[in-house]
């Protein structure tokens, strides 16, 4: 699979709210960080934890891709996130992926 449809993949399991599914596409190391490099979580254990929360406050939770640029061993989407629970505005966030092979071993968030 291309570093391209296997961020679709997760993206895909992300908003069918597949907990297991989305976390297969990540390294059981996975660091999360802040675009500035904060990192804000460590391990697949800890993203899943992240998630399941997520997927439970918000059902109707969706991501929508608007752009997505593929670079060496790097993707970056432009989303718009929309809660779907009718008070959340919604908004928009740059994810930008690096892999480690065909699993994605870091994600940074711009907002």
């Amino acid at each position: 699979m291309s570093l391209e449809s296997i961020t679709q993949a997760q993206l895909d399991a992300y908003n069918a709210q597949d907990l297991d599914g989305y976390c297969s596409y990540f390294t059981d190391g996975v660091v999360v960080a802040n675009a500035g490099g904060e990192i804000t979580s460590t391990g697949i254990e800890a993203y899943r934890a992240r998630y399941k929360d997520a997927f439970a406050k918000f059902p109707k939770n969706k991501a929508e891709l608007l752009n997505r640029i593929v670079l060496g061993q790097s993707v970056i989407d432009h989303e718009r996130v929309d809660r779907g629970d009718g008070t959340t505005p919604t908004f928009e966030v740059a994810a930008i992926y690096l892999f480690e092979g065909d699993k994605i071993a870091r994600v940074e968030f711009a907002k």
